[in-house]
């Protein structure tokens, strides 16, 4: 029987086919580490976690990488509030992290690749992007080229002429076109920075993810994931980046997951609207979270309320007697004994 993802670049649901099969390479976006996880990434975690056993029960090997943004300018950000050194801010995060996962019974990822870790790599996508003309130099940062992708737009299914009148470009902008985003920032006063051919500084968010996910899996992945809020503009970037370097696709099918909600608004820490999953796992188990994020479709909105939580957990337990009344019975049910509650399971 054959697998049918929903596939975000084609806006259709197709038969899943991997590149080399059984194995699949399955890319999942982090969270950027500056402060503890909330319910709208714990959805994003369970999900794919979900959709990544489904696989494996089908028989295939998927090897599963989730990375972690622990450069950003949101870091900066609150290092500085903080007064705590961005390393060891983004350390404590994402140790928090890796604790949710657990708590919410997330398998492990076959690596957590950091974005500092691939600077090197980082680097060397840029070069191969400026020399073919689809990047350029401007007041020690570099951009990318969007003019060079003709298909610019496929995946979020934005067009480019709309985007363009929609976009605003200040006096002093250096950029050549307003649509065009940085790939490499130029070191400001006490902000972390690496050296590079274009001077001191440091990566653009975009970026991050194509190096992680070339030196990963190599050009092309089967499935690339992430939240809905990432379609536009960051992984419509990723792919227009990545393509532009490598001629090949990037991936295959691109998988994204709805919003979590509160009174229709999405849940978001800059709306400050959110609950962090470690305020929920001090009332409830990981289970009965992993199960409220698991009863709605993972592409419809989630509308989230303590209430919603209550409901699941009185829901898993009855689950779960049943279970136990299963299980209980079992050996009597493999037998034959008792074909008549056989036969009605």
């Amino acid at each position: 029987m054959s697998i049918y993802l929903y596939n975000t670049l084609s806006g259709k649901k197709e038969v899943f086919v991997p590149s080399n099969p059984p194995e699949v390479t399955f890319y999942t976006c982090g969270v950027t580490s500056y402060d503890y996880c909330h319910v709208g990434h714990a959805r994003v975690y369970v999900v794919f976690d979900c959709i990544r056993r489904h696989l494996a029960y089908r028989g295939y090997s998927v090897r599963f990488v989730q990375n972690f943004t622990d450069i950003d300018d949101k870091i900066i950000k609150r290092s500085n509030e903080l007064g705590e050194d961005w390393r060891s801010l983004t350390d404590r995060f994402i140790a928090a992290c890796l604790e949710d996962l657990v708590a919410l019974n997330v398998l492990p990822a076959e690596s957590y690749p950091r974005a500092t870790a691939y600077i090197d790599q980082m680097q060397a996508l840029i070069s191969v992007l400026i020399d073919k003309k689809a990047a350029y130099v401007a007041g020690g940062d570099v951009y990318f080229s969007v003019a060079a992708f003709p298909d610019y737009g496929k995946l979020s299914k934005k067009v480019l002429e709309d985007l363009v009148a929609g976009s605003r470009v200040g006096v002093s902008d250096i950029k050549k076109d307003p649509l065009d985003f940085v790939l490499w920032k130029s070191a400001k006063p006490g902000e972390p920075s690496w050296e590079s051919p274009w001077g001191a500084g440091r990566p653009g968010w975009h970026i991050e993810c194509s190096a992680m996910v070339l030196s990963s899996f190599g050009e092309t992945i089967d499935i690339h994931a992430g939240g809905q809020d990432l379609i536009f503009p960051h992984h419509e970037n990723e792919i227009c980046q990545s393509e532009c370097a490598t001629g090949k696709s990037f991936s295959r099918y691109w998988l994204h997951n709805g919003f979590v909600t509160i009174r229709d608004e999405k849940m978001a820490k800059s709306a400050g609207n959110f609950f962090t999953i470690r305020d929920l796992l001090a009332k409830y188990s990981g289970e009965v979270v992993r199960f409220f994020l698991l009863k709605t479709h993972y592409r419809s909105p989630l509308g989230f309320s303590l209430e919603g939580l209550d409901e699941s957990a009185q829901a898993l337990s009855r689950l779960q007697h049943t279970r136990t009344i299963v299980t209980d019975w079992l050996p009597i049910v493999v037998t034959g004994s008792f074909v008549c509650f056989s036969d009605e399971i």
